[in-house]
């Protein structure tokens, strides 16, 4: 045998280990793939860790823990169907797993896609190759569209970047809704037609259901021991990639066509109205953004769905959760310190209850302990904007939303919280900050029938706390927000408040804020 000859076929039957995180579950995951360009697939050895600390890091949802955990699972038993070893290890944490894993199989190396978030990155690039003694291969992330294209490669960290622009961009290099380089419909955003309230007596189709196997009942059984955050009866949520895409087409089928009109409208009815409940399974692996985008727009041009719903949903994918990525890892670490209101208030208690007359943050609190889910703009509307009104401590409010929904993740939460949903970032992400008075909300929904403040009133024993704590936010705020050429009109509303009526309301706020009893963990 020759010397090249030789080298080839130590170089083909060298074992590799690649490991695979809880959130990267992806169909086609190019750390198996680099591997298979080194070596024969029977050299190949997957590495699976369920971290008891990792899932302990903060009291997440039950269901959040059961998805992960069986859709690892059911990842695994694939590959292993696929032809591959898979080991898929319990451990006290990611390091000690992957010491074990490397004692008894003794591989040369091990591959890796990098991770979506900066701590995770930074122990692959810069620790695991110590902690475990082996050569550390980190490959790409493939999860977001935004590691193919940057649209904005040489910006400054401090220059601002608006999500329109970006989602532009992202639409032109990747031609989505794209006809001769122009926008399909004749217009980028048909957000405008997006904001019907939702009629009386109407039902949305509801989403597909799986009923869960022994793999799935044996996480259910350990998420529910767990001690999480909210509850676990009821959970029929997608585990696999087949059921994951029978849930796409599910929306694409069933609620698309719908899903534009009523996209900001909420109701007491229905949790789920025509949104997609897609965003848990593209944020682990399960789908795939640019799988969701070309089936939307497919819809469009079979004349099933319209412009202004496929449009809305595009724009969700390869605006928001591209855009929110993108921003993450232009702003940590230092978004996690921003408080550019000052806002120092700690979690009331009824955030994990839901034990508040607000019967708006009753029901939508009431679902996410329910659902692990709540739609965006309940989150950002009812919840951020609350937050925002109140001046809870930004991160408190960051961490309560990781625990709470089953889509969320640091690359997610910290830009929409920090960012997006709390304006603490100063308006690097939103170039205003997301606040509402009572009025939108009864707009915008049925809660304010059902409860018995009156969302009408700005002060007194039955205003709406979110009309005092508007009115309340505006008056100490009031110099920042007229410099706002977003926000500033709003301000004018000040003029015609009485110097006794702005008393009675700053009164009427501080004695609300302090009333609301904090949170103290069990």
């Amino acid at each position: 045998m020759s010397g090249y000859a030789c080298n080839l076929f130590r170089m083909m039957n060298t074992p590799v280990s690649v490991l695979i995180l809880a959130d990267q579950l992806l169909e086609r995951h190019p750390a198996l793939e680099h591997a298979l360009a080194q070596t024969d697939p029977a050299s190949i050895r997957v590495v699976m860790v369920e971290s008891a600390r990792r899932f302990a890091r903060h009291a997440y949802h039950k269901q959040k823990v059961a998805l992960l955990k069986s859709a690892m699972r059911h990842y695994a038993d694939r590959l292993r169907a696929q032809g591959y070893t898979v080991d898929h290890r319990r451990a006290a944490t990611m390091n000690d797993g992957l010491r074990e894993h490397v004692a008894a199989h003794r591989p040369a190396r091990l591959i890796t896609m990098a991770a979506s978030e900066v701590r995770g990155r930074a122990w692959q690039r810069d620790t695991l190759a110590d902690v475990i003694g082996i050569p550390v291969d980190v490959i790409d992330n493939t999860q977001f569209l935004v590691g193919q294209f940057d649209p904005f490669p040489t910006a400054e960290p401090d220059k601002r970047i608006i999500m329109e622009s970006f989602y532009r961009k992202m639409r032109q290099h990747f031609g989505v809704l794209i006809d001769k380089n122009e926008p399909v419909g004749g217009a980028w955003n048909f957000d405008k037609q997006n904001r019907q309230p939702y009629p009386k007596g109407h039902t949305a189709p509801p989403r597909i259901t799986f009923a869960p196997d022994a793999i799935t009942q044996a996480a259910l059984s350990e998420a529910d021991e767990s001690g999480g955050f909210g509850e676990i009866d009821g959970f029929d949520l997608a585990v696999t990639h087949e059921q994951a895409a029978a849930a796409l087409d599910d929306f694409i089928t069933n609620r698309l066509v719908h899903f534009g009109a009523y996209e900001d409208a909420m109701t007491t009815r229905e949790n789920l109205l025509y949104h997609s409940f897609l965003s848990a399974y593209v944020n682990i692996g399960l789908l795939e953004p640019m799988q969701m985008i070309r089936a939307a727009e497919a819809a469009y041009h079979a004349g099933t769905a319209p412009i202004n719903s496929v449009e809305g949903f595009i724009r969700q994918v390869i605006g928001w959760r591209e855009f929110m990525y993108w921003q993450y890892w232009r702003a940590m670490p230092q978004i996690t310190h921003a408080n550019a209101w000052d806002a120092r208030r700690p979690m009331p208690a009824f955030f994990w209850t839901g034990d508040t007359d607000m019967n708006c943050l009753h029901h939508v609190i009431g679902r996410v302990r329910r659902d692990a889910y709540a739609h965006h703009i309940e989150r950002l509307m009812v919840l951020a904007n609350f937050s925002t009104l109140a001046g809870l401590t930004p991160m408190h409010v960051n961490d309560w939303f990781l625990i709470g929904f089953i889509d969320a993740y640091e690359w997610v939460m910290i830009p929409n919280v920090l960012g997006m949903g709390l304006n603490a970032d100063g308006g690097q992400i939103a170039t205003k900050p997301y606040i509402a008075s009572a009025h939108y909300i009864n707009k915008m929904s049925d809660y304010c029938k059902g409860c018995r403040f009156n969302p009408k009133q700005r002060a007194g024993a039955d205003a709406c706390p979110y009309n005092t704590l508007y009115w309340h936010f505006l008056i100490t705020h009031e110099a920042a927000l007229r410099a706002n050429p977003r926000f500033g009109p709003a301000v004018l509303g000040l003029k015609a408040i009485s110097a006794g009526e702005r008393a009675q309301i700053q009164a009427q706020a501080a004695a609300f804020l302090d009333h609301l009893p904090p949170y103290s963990p069990p």
